[in-house]
This record gives structure tokens, sequence and C-alpha cells, in this order.
């Protein structure tokens, strides 16, 4: 069952990669970094901590372009981050 420190370590990884490739951002969605972490889809999934860990690595600047109307976040959460971090 994946914790925070995975989906974070994981988020970090894939803006590492991004910004490594000169990239100017880089849009993440909640979904398919849960699914790369493991554990989604399916009963016991973390979700809403992945959400939570993606919210909370945001910096000045990026913003969420898709989940905007949802209060408590899901898979379709996607936050588009600025390159270089």
């Amino acid at each position: 069952m994946p914790k925070a420190v995975d989906f974070r370590a994981e988020l970090r990884r894939q803006l590492a990669i991004a910004q490594s490739q000169k990239l100017p951002h880089v849009d993440i969605n909640a979904g398919e970094l849960h699914r790369d972490v493991g554990g989604y889809p399916g009963p016991e999934n973390r979700m809403p901590n992945c959400c939570q860990v993606m919210k909370g690595e945001r910096k000045s600047g990026d913003t969420i372009v898709a989940g905007k109307q949802l209060k408590s976040a899901g898979a379709s959460l996607t936050i588009r981050y600025l390159l270089p971090r």
C-alpha cells in the first residue's frame, strides 16, 4: 500500500526527468501517478493521499489544469508544474 513518501518520490522523479529534458513545464495526472506507484485502481487505493502530495508540491506559478471543480481531489486532478524547480 503506497504512502505519501512513495507518491512524493515518484512525483519528484518525474519532475527531475522532465527538467533534464529541458521542458518548460510538465503536466502530472493523479491517476497516472498513482498507477506508477501502484495500488490504483483498487479497493484500497490512496488517491486522496496522492492528490494531497501533488498539491503540497505546488510552487508559485504551478496551476491545476484539470479537476478544479472537485473539492476532494480525484484521479482527474492534473497539475502543471513549471520547470526548472
